[in-house]
């Protein structure tokens, strides 16, 4: 079994493992409290740079969900129908980044937006110029 999952990740950067991890995370352990046990009450999701609250927010989570479960599975069999889908969605997050910060400091701290969003504009790059390492028919 250790020899299969070393064998797995090393069909990938690191960097491209830390990412299938978080998917990991997110869809078999944050994602199911979040939208089960996690109180209505104190449900936040953000889309688009907007934020959400209760039932709006346990829907975003369902998409959540979806979203992460299918990048984790796509990572770990490196399927080609990933792209161009992990990159628009890491762009997404991007974006998401820059408005959520602009909007949630009325604008006072725009320069940490604009940061947080190019580290994940660079990611989506990495995922771009990375798409080789996936299984094209």
């Amino acid at each position: 079994m250790f020899k299969q999952l070393k064998q797995n990740f090393a069909l990938r950067p690191i960097w491209m493992n830390a990412v299938m991890g978080f998917c990991f995370f997110m869809t078999f352990i944050y994602l199911p409290w979040d939208i089960f046990i996690k109180p209505l009450a104190e449900d936040q999701e953000v889309w688009f740079g907007v934020l959400f609250y209760g039932w709006l927010a346990k829907l975003g989570a369902l998409l959540h969900w979806f979203v992460y479960g299918a990048g984790f599975f796509g990572l770990w069999k490196m399927k080609s129908w990933l792209h161009p889908w992990i990159e628009l969605y890491i762009l997404q997050v991007a974006y998401s980044m820059l408005v959520w910060n602009f909007m949630a400091t009325e604008g006072s701290a725009l320069w940490s937006g604009i940061a947080v969003a190019a580290i994940f504009a660079f990611l989506a790059y990495g995922f771009y110029m990375k798409k080789d390492l996936f299984d094209f028919p």
